[in-house]
């Protein structure tokens, strides 16, 4: 249950990369005032959780309804954030993670952005929605488990809004360089389980052919 715990924790944190959301957030709310900034973080972070709340428990049921398995998901995943980590890794912003050109024009167009760009895709974006089901489907048949999974992710998520609510504090202290080196420290994390996701996706369908 603890190596659960842990590894879920890691794997939340590593993808949901509070300390990269930072320059983000400063950058979209660069001329919001202090008050409209925790406005749009509190309501940004309860969006994304609802999303991957309702994805964590749906996500496998909607594979199930496509015909694809859950290994093929397993492997597709692993793939998917081996992609994030990479950029990383290279302190580059991930296609997955960033928003198109017209994504940003309607946004700087948009009075709340919480929802997206924000909400959707910088936090719950497809990674995330990736993990999220991949977790809950280790803790298949245990709902104690899927507990501790949801309670971990609502972790993560607090962790999330602490950052965004700190962005502007957080971006003048440690500077760009300080935030693409945890970046890069998570990004080989990241790089690790998603290897370890595929792994275990080819094992199973190997061990059941």
């Amino acid at each position: 249950m603890i190596e659960l715990a842990l590894s879920a924790f890691v794997t939340l944190f590593v993808v949901l990369d509070p300390p990269g959301m930072a320059p983000i957030f400063a950058g979209l709310t660069a001329n919001e005032t202090d008050a409209s900034r925790r406005r749009l973080a509190l309501r940004a972070t309860v969006t994304a959780g609802v999303i991957l709340i309702a994805f964590a428990f749906v996500g496998e049921w909607v594979l199930r309804m496509l015909g694809v398995t859950i290994e093929a998901f397993r492997i597709a995943g692993g793939l998917l954030l081996f992609m994030v980590a990479v950029d990383m890794l290279f302190a580059h912003e991930t296609p997955l993670r960033r928003t198109t050109a017209v994504e940003e024009e309607e946004a700087i167009q948009r009075q709340d952005i919480s929802v997206f760009p924000l909400a959707i895709p910088l936090i719950a974006g497809p990674g995330a929605m990736t993990t999220v089901v991949l977790l809950m489907q280790q803790a298949a048949g245990e709902p104690l488990r899927q507990a501790m999974t949801i309670g971990i992710l609502a972790l993560v998520l607090v962790l999330v809004l602490i950052g965004l609510l700190a962005a502007v504090r957080l971006v003048r202290v440690i500077g760009v360089t300080g935030t693409n080196v945890i970046t890069r420290v998570l990004g080989l994390i990241l790089g690790a389980l998603a290897v370890q996701y595929v792994i275990d996706g080819v094992l199973t369908i190997l061990g059941t052919d």
